[in-house]
């Protein structure tokens, strides 16, 4: 079985903008399904697509199988089926021997910015960078999937 424990995480601003950082992928990720229990994502990169299936999040935890596709595939899947979409670019930053994903949002989320981190346990111990503002992880309006719905522009 699949499995995905993530936490997430609002970023200050003010560090973030100030911290080098690689270059980041601008995401395009729209869902073909989504409700309370499951989720069907499609995402495409420059060069790569995948379609992911998501379960219900209890905790930090939750079932996850993900596929790379082709991107031309993935990119017709987004034009032709996707229900409701997002953008963000994506950086990778390693911290302390963890990888952090940290996407800035673009479009309607434009001004969210959202660290996660995948660990092995829920009870992982693991150290935060300074520029991690509060955690989001039981935070439903944060889920991806609820933001290409109710977007970050609609909350203020």
């Amino acid at each position: 079985m699949g499995k995905e424990i993530e936490r997430k995480f609002l970023i200050d601003h003010q560090k973030w903008n100030n911290l080098s950082k690689p270059e980041g992928k601008l995401f395009r990720q729209g869902y073909l399904l989504s409700d309370q229990d499951k989720t069907v994502r499609v995402r495409a990169t420059e060069t790569k697509g995948f379609l992911t299936i998501k379960g219900q999040t209890i905790g930090a935890t939750r079932m996850e199988y993900e596929y790379e596709i082709p991107v031309g595939e993935a990119t017709e899947l987004l034009d032709h089926f996707s229900l409701t979409e997002l953008s963000k670019t994506r950086y990778e930053i390693t911290f302390n021997g963890k990888v952090w994903e940290i996407d800035v949002f673009l479009g309607d989320n434009k001004g969210l910015i959202v660290a996660e981190i995948e660990l092995d346990s829920e009870d992982e111990i693991f150290e935060l960078p300074d520029w991690i503002s509060r955690e989001v992880t039981e935070e439903e309006k944060y889920y991806n999937s609820n933001l290409a719905v109710k977007p970050f522009k609609d909350w203020i």
